[in-house]
């Protein structure tokens, strides 16, 4: 997994986040997060959805491709309470939070009809864990 995460950030810096292969098309962001125990930094190619209203929000889906645990950039960058992001030629740092209920509810369900792996992959999770939905809002 960290050889193919390395081609993808490799990819994405060099072409400013426009993606060719299996990221073509697909909204892209580099999400930087630090270890809850150990500091190091880690970087996480994730797809996003942006905010239509809020311009600045953009949200992630801890999906981890519908495994039974959740990504660890989710856990360390809610410890943190954000981390920071590239997101096309563009590096900010944002401040995360869960999205719950509806709103969570409302979201997902955008990005299944749009991303439709992203309906399966809530399905392989089923009945083990509901896919968390992450504002990043950026500082």
């Amino acid at each position: 997994m960290a050889d193919w995460n390395a081609q993808v950030i490799e990819q994405f810096r060099a072409t400013g986040g426009r993606m060719s292969g299996d990221w073509e098309g697909a909204p892209l962001l580099l999400l930087h997060h630090r270890g809850r125990r150990t500091g190091a930094e880690h970087i996480a190619p994730v797809m996003y959805l942006a905010d239509e209203d809020e311009p600045g929000t953009v949200y992630v889906f801890a999906s981890k491709a519908g495994a039974p645990s959740h990504p660890a950039w989710y856990g360390n960058l809610l410890a943190a309470g954000g981390g920071s992001v590239e997101l096309g030629e563009e590096t900010f740092d944002v401040d995360a939070s869960e999205v719950e209920g509806e709103a969570r509810d409302r979201i997902f369900a955008e990005q299944v009809r749009l991303r439709p792996q992203f309906g399966e992959y809530a399905e392989k999770a089923a009945g083990v864990r509901t896919i968390p939905v992450v504002a990043l809002r950026r500082r």
